[in-house]
């Protein structure tokens, strides 16, 4: 009774130092030579295809909904010309590399799970490493490197609707200046937070990949087993996301001191 309650508590112990295993292994990976570019445009496109309507259509309430919470904020502060740096600052560095997380994750990782645990479970990996095709360089390292290519696109394109539907809203709902909400960009805002947020998508990426690819290659148990593979992918690369923002943001501010207007 008391070994099994250990296995159940040592579990999680376990596949967290096998899933760093494997990302050890993707990136020992990235320098192994014929690089699969054909597969990584491919996936780099399918990704893109996959996220890139669903990331554009939140990308307006995010920047509505932080327009006019900040906005409301400031202004009972009587600070409504600090209104557009503020805006920005909360759109670049959080709201849009966790909203191009999350999409890469739920759409993205979703989708490279799905189609390597179907391999799995069709035992096309065993073929391939039978044949001496490392499964990890031909397929996941493409994979990762897509995912983490179109993150970083994705995240600017968040940053830019976000940042427009904020002024937006800001102006029309709120009827601030737009002059002012313009001006105010350089107030607070500043360069590395546009690298602060891309770092983060980029590394975000990185992790969504790690985690779907993960998961999809160590599936088992036949259909069932490839969709809770999905299901738990999209989960622990949630949790990840969070705590390492929660990290990247805690350095950064100790890296680059916030601009004081």
């Amino acid at each position: 009774m008391a070994s099994s309650v250990a296995t159940r508590v040592l579990a999680p112990i376990g596949t967290a130092g096998k899933l760093f295993a494997f990302a050890l292994d993707v990136g020992r990976s990235l320098f192994r030579r014929p690089f699969q570019t054909r597969e990584f445009i491919q996936q780099a496109w399918f990704i893109a295809s996959v996220t890139i309507i669903p990331t554009a259509l939140i990308a307006i309430p995010f920047g509505a909904v932080i327009a006019l919470q900040v906005g409301g904020l400031i202004k009972q502060f009587g600070a409504q010309s600090f209104t557009g740096s503020a805006s920005v600052l909360a759109v670049v560095q959080q709201a849009a590399p966790i909203g191009t997380a999350l999409l890469i994750a739920g759409a993205g990782g979703s989708a490279i799970a799905a189609d390597l645990g179907s391999r799995k479970i069709r035992e096309e990996l065993d073929a391939m490493m039978v044949l001496g095709i490392d499964p990890i360089q031909r397929l996941v390292v493409p994979r990762v490197l897509g995912a983490m290519l179109v993150a970083v696109f994705l995240n600017g394109m968040v940053s830019v609707v976000g940042v427009a539907g904020g002024y937006v809203f800001n102006v029309i709902l709120q009827h601030g200046t737009p002059g002012a909400y313009l001006a105010s960009f350089t107030a607070l805002a500043q360069l590395p937070d546009l690298w602060e947020g891309m770092a983060k998508a980029l590394i975000f990426g990185l992790i969504a990949a790690i985690v779907a690819s993960y998961k999809g290659v160590n599936a088992g148990g036949g259909p069932k087993g490839v969709g809770d593979a999905v299901n738990e992918s999209v989960v622990i690369t949630f949790i990840f996301l969070f705590i390492v923002n929660f990290v990247m943001s805690a350095i950064w501010i100790q890296l680059v001191p916030p601009k004081t207007g």
